[in-house]
């Protein structure tokens, strides 16, 4: 008997907003760190997906362009992950830990929502659309089934929904 493949995947967005163009001297850290995670997110327990372009520039993705405000511009992370958990692992530990760190360096700070989750069918990659649907909607009601955050998550859907999970206080963002 072969074990069962998973029926959903969780697809997450994350945006920020730029203090300055990417090609910035204040940006080069961060830039620099980009290569170095992204492979080790390719590497992760759980990975499955990271939009990018034809030629692996996901900072070139053009998404968001609503939520800039004042900014030099808005760069987007989506990608799939087998659940939260490995998503939460690789997120909050090693090189990312330490990028997440550095964050305010480089980004706007944002009161409203800056990153959702959602559950998609297995091996369904989710499009810009759905990914600034999916804020949108957070933003609106809060954490639903439909978005939802590490924070206070939801199961997926052919599981039993008795309210959201809070995340593990490991999870969160040390900065």
């Amino acid at each position: 008997m072969g074990q069962e493949q998973p029926r959903w995947e969780l697809a997450q967005v994350n945006i920020a907003r730029l203090r300055e163009p990417l090609d910035s001297p204040r940006l080069a850290d961060f830039v620099a760190a980009l290569d170095p995670v992204n492979a080790l997110a390719d590497a992760a327990p759980g990975f499955r997906w990271r939009l990018q372009t034809e030629d692996g520039d996901a900072t070139a993705v053009i998404a968001f362009e609503w939520d800039t405000g004042s900014s030099a511009g808005v760069i987007v992370n989506l990608t799939v992950w087998e659940s939260v958990e490995a998503l939460a692992a690789f997120a909050f530990s090693g090189l990312h830990r330490e990028v997440l760190r550095r964050r305010r360096e480089w980004f706007e700070a944002m009161a409203e929502a800056y990153a959702a989750l959602w559950w998609v069918p297995a091996g369904q990659w989710p499009s810009t659309a759905d990914a600034e649907d999916r804020v949108r909607h957070l933003r609106a009601h809060g954490p639903t089934p439909r978005a939802f955050s590490l924070r206070n998550h939801f199961p997926p859907p052919d599981q039993p929904v008795a309210g959201p999970s809070a995340g593990r206080t490991d999870w969160m963002c040390p900065a």
